[in-house]
C-alpha cells in the first residue's frame, strides 16, 4: 500500500512526553457510550494532549474508529498517532460472535500475522478505522510467549523473516517516523530488549512505580543500546490510580492483597509530601532515562482533565528519597 503523508516527525525529539491510551475506551472492562468516547478525547485534546496511541485489538476495531472520529476534528498536523500492527481482522460468519475479551467491542475475528503481509493488512484496516492516510508509528502488538503458546515460534519466525524488515522499509520511506514493540511481561522484555532492532518499547506493566523489576535487566538494555521506552498503563491496570478501590486490577487482573498494600504504603507515603498518588505513579517512570512518554488512559473528561494535570503536578524530591527509604521502589530507580 503506497501511503501518502505528511513529513514525518523526528522520534523522539517531538514526542510528547505525555499521551493517551485508547484501550480502555475499547471496552476493555466495562462498556462506554460513544458519547463518553467523544467527551474524553475532546478533553484529553484541550488538556494539551497530543499523543494518542491505539491499536485494532482495543475492541477489535472499536478503539481505532472512536479516536477516528475525534481526529477528523483536529488539526491533524497537530497530533501524533501510534497503532499496533500483527493481528488481522475479518467479518465473523453469520450468526456467530467472535469477540473475545471486550465488554462491548465489535464483532470482528481475529488472526495473528506478523509477516509483511501482514502487516501492510494490518496497516490498511487501521488506516480505514482511523480515516487518517498515516500515523507516526508503528507499533509489534504483544509477542508475547505465554499468550501466543505453541504458535510463538511460528509468529516470531514471520516477524523477523519480513515483518520487521516492512516496517523499516516504511520508516526509510517516511511514511511512519519510528518503529516500537510493545511488551507485557518481564520474561518476554528481558528475551527480546537485548537483540531486537526497535527505536522503542512499549511497556505495560514491566515497569511502574509498583514493580520495577525491569530495572537492571531489559530497561538497562534499552538505555545501553539507545532504545527508547514509552510506559504504557502507567496506573498498573488501576491499582496505582486508587488502591482502595472495590475490586481494584492490578495487571488486567483483580489485585492480590500484598500488591494493595504495597500500593496503600506507597500512596501514605506520597500523601506525607501532599501529592496524589496519581501524580507519582504517571512521573516517576519518566525519571528515567530511556523514557521518552507516559501514556494513562481514560474514560471520562474527568479522569483525562486530572491525568494532564498530575502529570504537571511539582513533585519534591524527597519524595523519592521516602520511598526507597522504606523499600518501596527499587534504590536504583532513576528519581532525578
Amino acid at each position: 500500500m503506497t501511503v501518502i503523508a505528511p513529513p514525518a516527525p523526528r522520534f523522539p525529539e517531538d514526542w510528547p512526553r505525555f499521551g493517551m491510551g485508547s484501550a480502555s475506551l475499547g471496552n476493555i472492562f466495562a462498556t462506554y457510550s460513544e458519547s463518553d468516547a467523544a467527551r474524553t478525547f475532546a478533553a484529553a485534546w484541550d488538556a494539551g494532549v497530543r499523543y494518542f496511541d491505539t491499536a485494532p485489538w482495543y475492541g477489535h476495531g472499536l478503539a481505532e474508529h472512536r479516536l477516528g472520529a475525534a481526529l477528523r476534528g483536529w488539526p491533524r498536523d497537530q497530533a501524533l498517532i501510534s497503532t499496533k500492527v500483527g493481528r488481522v481482522y475479518d467479518p465473523a460468519p453469520r450468526g456467530q460472535d467472535a469477540r473475545v475479551q471486550w465488554q462491548g467491542g465489535l464483532n470482528f475475528a481475529v488472526r495473528y500475522d506478523y509477516s509483511a503481509e501482514g502487516f501492510a493488512a494490518s496497516l490498511t484496516q487501521s488506516s480505514f478505522r482511523l480515516g487518517q492516510p498515516s500515523v507516526e508509528a508503528l507499533i509489534i502488538h504483544d509477542l508475547d510467549r505465554d499468550y501466543h503458546g505453541p504458535a510463538f515460534d511460528g509468529h516470531m519466525s514471520a516477524l523477523t523473516g519480513t515483518g520487521l524488515a516492512y516496517l523499516h522499509r516504511l520508516k526509510a520511506d517516511g511514511q511512519i517516523a519510528a518503529v516500537g514493540m510493545g511488551m507485557n511481561t518481564l520474561s518476554d522484555f528481558t528475551e527480546i530488549a537485548p537483540w531486537i532492532e526497535v527505536d522503542f518499547f512499549l511497556v505495560a506493566m514491566p515497569y511502574t512505580l509498583a514493580d520495577q523489576a525491569a530495572l537492571h535487566g531489559p530497561m538497562a538494555d534499552c538505555a545501553r543500546r539507545g532504545i527508547k521506552v514509552i510506559i504504557g498503563a502507567p496506573f498498573a491496570s488501576g491499582l496505582l490510580a486508587n488502591p482502595s478501590a472495590p475490586g481494584v486490577m492490578y495487571a488486567y487482573a483483580p489485585a492480590s492483597a500484598e500488591m494493595v498494600t504495597k500500593a496503600r504504603a506507597i500512596e501514605s507515603v506520597c500523601a506525607r509530601h501532599g501529592v496524589p498518588l496519581a501524580a507519582a505513579a504517571l512521573q516517576f517512570p519518566l525519571l528515567h532515562p530511556a523514557v521518552v512518554s507516559v501514556i494513562p488512559g481514560a474514560v471520562s473528561a474527568a479522569q483525562a482533565r486530572q491525568n494532564a494535570e498530575n502529570v504537571a503536578r511539582p513533585i519534591p524530591p524527597d519524595l523519592w528519597s521516602d520511598l526507597k527509604m522504606q523499600g518501596l521502589i527499587d534504590p536504583g530507580a532513576p528519581t532525578s
